[in-house]
This record gives structure tokens, C-alpha cells and sequence, in this order.
């Protein structure tokens, strides 16, 4: 690119690449449900709860983080005429409104509410993020669909680590103070939602070296996860003062300011790349493509990249509707008939259970291995990044049935004497034993419908090798 190129200053903010910047940046404050353990010890102290309450609280997290179907219908409603921006407002009221009321009845500011109002205000705050994410991930899908799984891994990837961001945040201003924290969680959110959801927007365009520019997202993404791991260990290791956690914090912003130059870049190389193509093609205006028109129809390429193989080797739907037609537009209750649908709902209910019991009682956990505040936040924030990493790479009934059923009824049979807490090993030993059957449970489940779904996805990994094919000979002639 020439180095005195510079696109207008209107393109540079109106474009697909402004707008994942945004939505990442969004994303990097969307997942406070993953920093419950910070903030449940003080719910459980001054509401008197014990720990199956507490449990039941923390489920109603799990069920409006999991149950997107309002934010869904908002999205599909209004997305083509007004923009995803009003889906992202709609989660930023409810961020607020579920966290500030929480914040309320902690500091006593308003009496103390029944369990069933606090399960409310939790189930408010979480149905945020399902905000967040539908506007987000699909809007990126919308953006890139040819990489439509990089976007989604990328924007999932930053919800993860936004659990250690945080609480990077919250050690640095309100270090010790959980119910300041729920206020924060009550603000940060919403005002950084508010602040960047006007450049979430749908563009339909199609772009060369796409992946190019997304690779930049992930490598940021992979900086950002091991500053915060380095800042979170050295913290647990060393005293820091207060100038010093101020200037990993400083550090912390410029980091999140990286997409923002990522996308101004991808921005600046598509510019550069259409106008020298127009001049090329005032000078050569006589020349003939000298591909045909079959090769030469992108629309019809991108097309196929989304449709299935329609010859006598593909996989229809049998007899007996146990697997699904090699296409994209089944709805939900089309797939609920299939014996592929049950496999994968009970593989994610076993995973995603396991995993959301385990951070629900992160803060309990740590209690009963008599750990210390500081050692508790940076047990959560490690648990955050190694979710980043799960996301980056690759349940509500789950986490029910684990949480409240399983570590919250074991661990108040283990409670000593009039008091809700236990203290020793044998507070969640049987609990992770269970948890531990459940996940091999469902990864032998896995295992299984990876051996049912073989053959669809063999088809459909040979119809993108095939369109990568053509693509990379399209770009061949161009050159």
C-alpha cells in the first residue's frame, strides 16, 4: 500500500471493519455473568442466604445468558431498517436495571427483597448478554460470511476473556469492595455499549484477503489474553502498589484500543485496492477477461459456498428423520425431530453444565480451601481466559441440575453446625466427582454424533475445498 494514501474519513468510520472493532469492543465488557463468584459471597452475607439459594440465583444467571429468543426476534425485526444498534441498547437497560437493583439491595439502600425478586434482578442483568451477543455475532456473520466461523469464534472469544478484564478493572479502582463491583457491572457495560453501538451496522459487501485482516483480530486477541495472564499472575505473586496496578490498567486500554487501528488498516487496504483497480481498468479497457463467464460469476460461487452438495451422493433426510438435509434453512422445530439435535443438546448440556456449576462456586470453592480474596479473584480471572481459549478454538438445563441439584445440596449437607459455610476438601470432593462423570458422559455423546454426522460434513468440507479452488484461480487471472 502506498504510504500517502488516505482514504475519507467517512469511510474509514462507515464500513464492516469499524463495525467488528466495535463489536469487539463491546463484547469485552459483555460477560459479567462470568465474574459471579466476585460478588457472590456478599449477595449470599447480607441477604442471609445459604447456598442453595444461592445456587438458585446463580441458575436464573445461567438461564438468561442461555435463552436469547427475545433478543432473536428484536434482531429479525429490526436489524434491516434501523441497525443492530437498538437490539445493543435494549441490553444495555437491562444491564443496568438488573445490576443497579442488585446493587441497591446489597448496600441496603432498599429492603432486603425476597429470593425470588433477587432471581429476577439476576435474570434481567444476564438477559443482557444475550443482547449483546445476538447483535454482535450475527451482524459479524452478516459482514463475513464467507468466514462466518472465524467472526463468531473471534466475537465469542472476546465475551470470554471479558471476565478477566473486569476484574482487571475492578482490582485496579475498587480493590476488596464486591458490592462496588455490582455497581460497576451496573455502568461499564451498558456505557461502553451506548458508546460504540452506533458503528455496528450490516455491510454486504465482499472483499479480498478478508481472512488477512480477521487473523489480525485473533492475534490480538491471543496478545490480549497473555497480558492479562501475566498481569493476573504477577499480581497473585507480588504486592503491587497502587502506581504500578495504574500502569498495567493504562497498559490495558491501549491494548483495547488495537482494533480500532486493525480496522482503520483493513479499511485503508481496501480503499488503496479498489482504486488501483479502477485505474488498471481505465488503462486496459479494451482487454477481455480471459475467464469465462462460468468462473467469472462470484455471486453464483458464493452461492454454492453456502448451499450443499445436490448430486446422488448426498445425505437426505431418511425415512425415519434421524438426520438433517444438507442445507442451512431447518428450523428449530425441523431439527428437534432429529436424532442429531438430541446428541448435540446433550453433549452441551453435560459441558456446559459442568462448566457453569464449576463457575458459579468458584467463590465457595475458594472459601473452603481457606483461599484469600485476592487468590479468589485470580482464580475466576484465569478461569476466564482459559474460557477465552476454549471459545477462541472451537447449557441451561445442564447447569440446573449440576448447580442446584448436585453442588448445592452437597455442600449444605456438608455445612457444619448453625453456619452457611463449609470449610475442607470434602465440600465439593463428591460434586467434582459427579461433574467429572457427566462431562465424560457427554464427550462419549460427542464421540458418537461426530461418527453420525461424519459423512454430512465430509460433503461439506469438499464443496469448500472446492470453492477455495476456484477462488484462489479466479485471483490467479486477476494477477
Amino acid at each position: 500500500m502506498e504510504p500517502d494514501y488516505n482514504p475519507s474519513r467517512k469511510t474509514l468510520i462507515k464500513n464492516k471493519w469499524a463495525a467488528a472493532a466495535a463489536s469487539i469492543l463491546i463484547q469485552c465488557t459483555a460477560g459479567s455473568l462470568y465474574t459471579f463468584s466476585i460478588y457472590s459471597q456478599a449477595l449470599k452475607s447480607t441477604q442471609n442466604y445459604d447456598q442453595s439459594t444461592l445456587t438458585t440465583i446463580s441458575w436464573f444467571k445461567d438461564v438468561g445468558a442461555n435463552v436469547g429468543l427475545l433478543s432473536g426476534l428484536l434482531y429479525s425485526a429490526t436489524a434491516a431498517r434501523c441497525g443492530p444498534w437498538l437490539v445493543l441498547l435494549a441490553g444495555a437497560l437491562q444491564c443496568f436495571a438488573g445490576y443497579f437493583m442488585m446493587w441497591l439491595a446489597v448496600t441496603a439502600a432498599i429492603p432486603r427483597p425476597q429470593p425470588a425478586v433477587m432471581c429476577l434482578y439476576m435474570l434481567v442483568a444476564a438477559h443482557a448478554m444475550t443482547f449483546f451477543n445476538t447483535a454482535n455475532v450475527v451482524t459479524g456473520v452478516h459482514n463475513f460470511p464467507s468466514y462466518s466461523g472465524t467472526i463468531v469464534g473471534i466475537m465469542k472469544g472476546f465475551l470470554g476473556l471479558s471476565g478477566a478484564i473486569l476484574i482487571l478493572v475492578y482490582q485496579t479502582i475498587f480493590k476488596h469492595n464486591p458490592s462496588s463491583y455490582i455497581l460497576l457491572l451496573a455502568l461499564l457495560p451498558p456505557i461502553n455499549t451506548i458508546l460504540f453501538m452506533g458503528f455496528v451496522r450490516i455491510f454486504r459487501t465482499s472483499e479480498e484477503d478478508e481472512i488477512k485482516h480477521l487473523n489480525a483480530f485473533s492475534s490480538f486477541a491471543l496478545v490480549l489474553a497473555a497480558y492479562l495472564a501475566t498481569v493476573i499472575i504477577i499480581q497473585n505473586i507480588l504486592k503491587l502498589t497502587v502506581s504500578i496496578r495504574a500502569l498495567t490498567f493504562s497498559l490495558l486500554i491501549m491494548l483495547l484500543l488495537s482494533p480500532i487501528f486493525i480496522a482503520i488498516r483493513a479499511q485503508r487496504y481496501k480503499s488503496y485496492r479498489m482504486v488501483k483497480s479502477l485505474l488498471e481498468n481505465n488503462q486496459m479497457s479494451d482487454d477481455k477477461d480471459p475467464i469465462d463467464d462460468d468462473d467469472t460469476d462470484t455471486t453464483e460461487d458464493q452461492d454454492e459456498y453456502h448451499e450443499l452438495p445436490n448430486g446422488p451422493d448426498q445425505v437426505r433426510e431418511s425415512n425415519n428423520n434421524n438426520t438433517l438435509h444438507l442445507r442451512e434453512d431447518v428450523n428449530l422445530i425441523g431439527a428437534m425431530r432429529t436424532i442429531s439435535f438430541w446428541l448435540l443438546f446433550f453433549t452441551t448440556a453435560c459441558s456446559m453444565g459442568s462448566g457453569l456449576a464449576l463457575v458459579n462456586n468458584i467463590s465457595q470453592i475458594g472459601e473452603s480451601l481457606r483461599y484469600k480474596s485476592l487468590e479468589v479473584n485470580t482464580l475466576v480471572s484465569l478461569w476466564s481466559i482459559w474460557n477465552f481459549l476454549g471459545r477462541f478454538g472451537a447449557g441451561p438445563i445442564g447447569s440446573y441440575v449440576l448447580s442446584i441439584w448436585v453442588v448445592g445440596f452437597l455442600y449444605d449437607k456438608e455445612v457444619a453446625g448453625d453456619g452457611n459455610t463449609c470449610i475442607g476438601i470434602q465440600c465439593f470432593r463428591f460434586s467434582f466427582l459427579i461433574m467429572a462423570a457427566v462431562a465424560l458422559s457427554g464427550s462419549l455423546v460427542a464421540l458418537v454424533l461426530f461418527f453420525w454426522t461424519r459423512k454430512f460434513y465430509k460433503h461439506v468440507v469438499l464443496r469448500r475445498l472446492y470453492h477455495s479452488l476456484r477462488e484462489s484461480k479466479r485471483i490467479d487471472y486477476d494477477d
